[in-house]
């Protein structure tokens, strides 16, 4: 059955969403936009031209959109310190709710949005799209069919050169404290936690901003991370690298496994199994090459179409609030590692704020 929307949030990447994501699943008849939402009249102006809007579907007054427009579900492509001011309103109207990451900009704001959301009774879930994208999930599925058995250790690297001012895309990246983290972890670390299988029991991080990078928070860090199963992962992000080896969604990981080792680079994926001695004289470039998964759908098109199955009885959203709580422990315990130089239990952290 066709959902019907209300969209928050057209600048920027909300712009994206109007033209991609909300697009494609309006053509199949999986959606229907019925009304956007934004303080900025210039954005709801191109929100409306990108969806082909009429005008009483147009509201710079969020309460308002919500007020005049019965709704299935909304999705809040919204700066994240906005996050819970849009999902009370959602909350208040019993609205269902598909959020950007990460929940909100706070682990305490994180956490109170997840308890309100199942005192309310509604359903929400977290756009983690990388780990929905291609290429991620075809290394999942690679990691998750056992072949080359248990997982030990998930390396991730992203380094992106985008340290001009506006070069990533909005102001608020350039004038936040932790722009890697909070902006670009969200997604990696999150992808590492996949992998490795497991929550994270204890982390360590450290972050700088680079004299050349043009932000006022830290664009460069590193992460260690220990699981509950054993697996230890690591986590090296750079927004301000000269060269841009592994940029946004060309990202580089390693899962280190007991029979064998995987590689994505660049969106290409190779697998190496363990050898005789003798012949382990293996190089990246010369394993087995995997081809990657076809679908109709990836990111955020995708997501949508789960969380529209999640409401007619489907499968549970994996990004579920209650579970993306670790995603958002996940930055914030960082962010508390940088703070005080010191490694966080991460789950002691999590239980802190329940």
């Amino acid at each position: 059955m066709t959902k019907r929307v209300i969209h928050v949030g057209v600048g920027s990447f909300g712009r994206r969403w109007c033209s991609e994501f909300l697009s494609r699943n309006i053509v199949d008849g999986t959606i229907e936009v019925v009304a956007i939402a934004d303080v900025d009249t210039e954005a709801v102006a191109k929100g409306q031209e990108l969806l082909g809007l009429p005008d009483s579907a147009c509201h710079t007054d969020i309460a308002e959109a919500f007020a005049q427009h019965e709704a299935d579900f909304c999705t809040v492509v919204v700066p994240p310190e906005f996050h819970e001011a849009v999902i009370d309103v959602a909350l208040a109207h019993g609205v269902d709710i598909l959020c950007e990451k990460p929940i909100a900009d706070s682990m305490e704001a994180s956490v109170r949005i997840a308890r309100k959301v199942r005192e309310a009774g509604r359903k929400m879930a977290v756009t983690m799209s990388h780990r929905f994208d291609q290429d991620k999930t075809t290394l999942r599925k690679i990691i998750r069919s056992g072949q080359l058995g248990e997982v030990s250790y998930v390396s991730c690297r992203y380094a992106s050169d985008m340290r001009g001012h506006m070069d990533w895309g909005t102001l608020f990246r350039h004038t936040m404290q932790d722009p890697l983290l909070i902006e670009g972890a969200v997604h990696h670390l999150d992808m590492v936690a996949d992998l490795a299988g497991a929550k994270c029991q204890t982390l360590f991080a450290t972050t700088w901003n680079p004299d050349w990078a043009e932000y006022a928070g830290d664009t460069d860090g590193i992460v260690t991370m220990v699981f509950e199963n054993g697996v230890r992962g690591i986590y090296e992000g750079s927004s301000s690298s000269a060269t841009g080896l592994n940029d946004w969604t060309k990202e580089y990981v390693r899962v280190e496994c007991e029979n064998g080792t995987a590689i994505l680079n660049s969106r290409e994926i190779e697998i190496f199994t363990r050898q005789p001695l003798s012949h382990q004289r293996h190089r990246e470039g010369q394993g087995q090459k995997v081809p990657l998964l076809e679908q109709p759908k990836w990111l955020n098109t995708w997501l949508i179409e789960k969380f529209c199955d999640w409401l007619d009885g489907g499968p549970e959203m994996e990004t579920i609030v209650e579970k993306n709580i670790q995603a958002s422990a996940l930055i914030f315990a960082s962010i508390e590692s940088v703070r005080s130089g010191r490694a966080i239990e991460v789950q002691d952290y999590v239980g802190g704020f329940s």
